[in-house]
Order: C-alpha cells, then sequence, then structure tokens
C-alpha cells in the first residue's frame, strides 16, 4: 500500500507525506563553484542541482574539523570543550544515547544506507544504518593509484604520508568516489522496488587530501591558469601562534615541515584541489542521473553539503582547522521537489539546522534534544527573517557571524582575551582587513563580543 501511495502522488506532483531523503556529503568542499558565483572549478553537475534547489549562501559549520563537525550535524548539537573536538570524534561516545538523523529516519520506518564516509568513522553510530558500506581499501584510505605513489605511501611513518597529489589513467571507478557512486547507483535500483521510504547518504572522500584524480579532470585546467590568491598573508592584529600551521598538509612527501609551500607547488595542490572537485562532482551526477532514470526525482529530498570548507592559500594558510571565513564557511544546497527551483538564501545558517529541518520536511517528530533550528520557513520564503547569528568554533577560538560581519575572540585556559579580529563582510568578504582594536569599532566589537557569550552555550570553550 505505501509504495502505490508513493507512486500515486509522485504522478500528482506531491511530494509524498514521508519522502525519500538523497544526503550527499562532500569532504572539505567549500563554496568555490559557479552556483557560488566563482568560474574556476567545473562542477556542472552540482550546479544543476543547485538550480533545481535553494542554495544557502552563508552556510557555516559549527567547527572545522572532519569527524567533529559531521558528529555535530548529525546529532544536531553544538560542539564544546567536552565533545566534537578532532578529526577523529565518535558521535556515539561524545553524545551517549541520542537519537542521529539517519537514527531517526530508521525509528520511523525509512530505510538507511550510508555508502562511504558520511560519519567519520564507518562504525559509529551503527545502529543508525540498515546497511553501512565503504570501498575496499587494499592499501591506505589515501587510496594512490600510481605503484610509486602506493610504495611511498605504505613504507613512510605513521607521520609521513604519499604525495599530495596524484593523476592517474583510468576509469573513474579506480578512484573511492567512483566507486561509492556506482554503489549508490545500485542501491536507487534495490531502494525503488522495497514498500518503505529510504535516507540514502552517500559520503565522498574528495577534495579531501591528498588529491588524487583521473588524468581527464587534471586535464579540464590548465596549469598556466592555475592563479594563487592574492591574499597570502595574515591580517594584522592576530595572534599568530593561534593560527593553523596546515599539519595534515605538511604531513605528505615533499611538503616541507615549516614555512611556505613554492609557488610551483601551490599551483598543484590548487590544480588537484579543482581536479578532485571535478571528479567528485561527476560522481555525484550519476546518482542523480540515476535518480531521474529510476523516477524517483519527484519524491526525493535532495541535499549536498561540505563538511567545512578549505584554505587554499589565502592568508598563506592550507587546509581548515582556523576561524577564517574559508575555514567556516561552507557548500550547502537542498532540493524540495516543487519548492525550491532556483532559489538561493541570504540568511545565516549552521549545520546544526541540518536535523530538524529534514525531520519536519518530512513529517518526523522533533528529537527534544536538537539545538538547530528548522530551515523550512527558507524553504517556504528565502527571503524570510531567519537567524540573528551564527556561532562556530576552533578550540579556544570562537566565532560570531552575521549577515554582515564575522568576529572572533580567542581564550587561554585561564579565560583571558588572547586576541580578536572582526571583519566587515559587506566590503571584505575575503577578510583581509582586521578591524578589532580600531577605536571606531570598539562598539561594534563589544556588542557582538557580549551577543556571542550570552548564547555560545555552557562549556563552548577553553
Amino acid at each position: 500500500m505505501l509504495l502505490v501511495a508513493l507512486l500515486f502522488s509522485c504522478q500528482s506532483g506531491e511530494l509524498p507525506e514521508k519522502p525519500n531523503v538523497l544526503f550527499i556529503a562532500v569532504d572539505d568542499l567549500r563554496p568555490e563553484l559557479n552556483c557560488y558565483g566563482r568560474n574556476q572549478i567545473h562542477s556542472p553537475n552540482i550546479d544543476a542541482l543547485a538550480a533545481e534547489g535553494l542554495l544557502f549562501q552563508q552556510a557555516y559549520c559549527n567547527i572545522p574539523v572532519c569527524g567533529a563537525s559531521r558528529a555535530s550535524l548529525m546529532t544536531g548539537i553544538r560542539p564544546t570543550i567536552n565533545r566534537f573536538i578532532t578529526y577523529y570524534t565518535w558521535a556515539d561516545k561524545d553524545a551517549p544515547g541520542i537519537t542521529t538523523l539517519p537514527g531517526l529516519f530508521r525509528e520511523h520506518g525509512y530505510h538507511t544506507i550510508s555508502n562511504g564516509k558520511v560519519f567519520h568513522n564507518q562504525f559509529d553510530s551503527r545502529e543508525s544504518w540498515d546497511e553501512n558500506w565503504r570501498p575496499e581499501m587494499l592499501t591506505t584510505w589515501r587510496d594512490y593509484q600510481l605503484p610509486e605513489n602506493i610504495t611511498l605511501d605504505t613504507l613512510s611513518s605513521r607521520d609521513r604520508r604519499g604525495p599530495a597529489w596524484e593523476c592517474a589513467d583510468g576509469p573513474d571507478s579506480i578512484y573511492f568516489d567512483g566507486q561509492i557512486a556506482l554503489k549508490s547507483v545500485r542501491d536507487l535500483e534495490k531502494l525503488k522496488a522495497m514498500d518503505k521510504p529510504f535516507f540514502l547518504a552517500a559520503g565522498f572522500l574528495k577534495p579531501h587530501l591528498p588529491f588524487n584524480a583521473t588524468k581527464k579532470y587534471w586535464d579540464l585546467y590548465d596549469p598556466a591558469e592555475i592563479s594563487l590568491p592574492g591574499n597570502d598573508t595574515l591580517p594584522l592584529g592576530l595572534p599568530y601562534h593561534l593560527i593553523t600551521n596546515w599539519g595534515e598538509l605538511r604531513a605528505y612527501d615533499a611538503i616541507p615541515a615549516e614555512g611556505p609551500v613554492s609557488d610551483s607547488a601551490a599551483r598543484k595542490l590548487i590544480h588537484g584541489y579543482y581536479a578532485c572537485v571535478s571528479s567528485t562532482d561527476a560522481a555525484i551526477g550519476m546518482i542523480l542521473d540515476a535518480l531521474e532514470e529510476l523516477e524517483l526525482e519527484r519524491s526525493t529530498i535532495v541535499i549536498l553539503w561540505g563538511d567545512h570548507g578549505w584554505n587554499l592559500n589565502e592568508h598563506g594558510l592550507w587546509c581548515k582547522h582556523c576561524n577564517f571565513n574559508t575555514s567556516l564557511r561552507t557548500t550547502l544546497m537542498l532540493k524540495v521537489p516543487g519548492k525550491t527551483k532556483g532559489r538561493q538564501a541570504d540568511a545565516v545558517v549552521e549545520f546544526i539546522d541540518i536535523y530538524p529541518t529534514l525531520a519536519e520536511l518530512c513529517n518526523l517528530p522533533l528529537p527534544a534534544h536538537l539545538e538547530g533550528k528548522s530551515l523550512v520557513p527558507l524553504v517556504e520564503d528565502p527571503d524570510v527573517p531567519f537567524k540573528d547569528f551564527i556561532i562556530s568554533k576552533w578550540y579556544s577560538g570562537l566565532t560570531i557571524q552575521t549577515r554582515e560581519f564575522a568576529y572572533t575572540e580567542w581564550f587561554n585556559r585561564e579565560d583571558s582575551l588572547m586576541g580578536s579580529m572582526l571583519y566587515d563582510h559587506r566590503t571584505d568578504r575575503d577578510e583581509n582587513f582586521n578591524l578589532a582594536g580600531l577605536p571606531e569599532y570598539e562598539n561594534l566589537a563589544d556588542s557582538l563580543s557580549r551577543v556571542m557569550h550570552a548564547n555560545k552555550g555552557e562549556d563552548y570553550y577553553k
């Protein structure tokens, strides 16, 4: 009966009472895409999804590191000094007993599948999934294909890895993301025949380091046209010892242990990042095409998010792990059939808002523990007033974002202020001019600081 009801609602153009959910997670995907007004990267499938959905221009993660960001999003609660701290965070260890987002769907009759990297750790909150799959790792998760790189990576110590990029020839399926796409397509074929709605999560590993992609995606870009950012130095007035040393990148072969990378290496890294985004975009396109071909498109909500931003030599930084906009701002788009075609929202939103949004759209009860706010009002009207601010953290750094400003404070173990930064995003979206400490901005900084501390929650920093 449920299958018949679903088919009828799709044919009538109405979203079923319990729509399916396609949940696409992309590792380290910064919002440098055509749909965000940039033109460097070839990402036609993600851009096409944005054209059918609601694109969030000011979406922020709550903490800029893989494991912690995902655990916060999947539980709907904020990070603190006691939970969701590092890349290796386990949600079920830091927040035991909490119903996760896929767990809620499973409890209410959905068939839940995790393919690839959804939680950081595959077996985190394993009771959330009916099926939980990752590609077989024949060597390491870094997924090198060239023999010389495999040898270098497997012979390296734990703190040293293979090269930071790889260009190999072959089909998309030689790398994990191609395999994740193929598995997800097979799952859609199976799920179409099931007499229950589904929550299918596809978690792609790129563009996370190392930047490994097949040659055809590297060839999309002319190396001579790869440019470096113009802001490769830090703004004035920052406590430099609290800015990331990008140890994640420094662990790779031929990357210096200290100091900047060469301009040629920086261009190669940027080229590799772009190639990986294009490769993952193609994998996402395979799934979206299958959704349409199987006539599941009108009964399925699609959400795509990147777990945080990523620095590509802005301010001389790489990776994430800091409070700059390049680490905190991320990609988020939501397609609700019949409601969201080609719309954009400028409201500030945060990742803990995703859980209540999907639950409300699918008519599921909201657990009492949730700390976010449903984005459904923005689905109905992207211009409706939503949040005045959101708050993110990275260890001792606390950041408040409004639509116009970003303000950050760093503290030591004694709760003494060690430094701050203030940026006016109306005129300085790249955050090059730190206004904190300037007399004319003292009242604004004080006001943002008071709001931030009044709303950060307990145990939010140290």
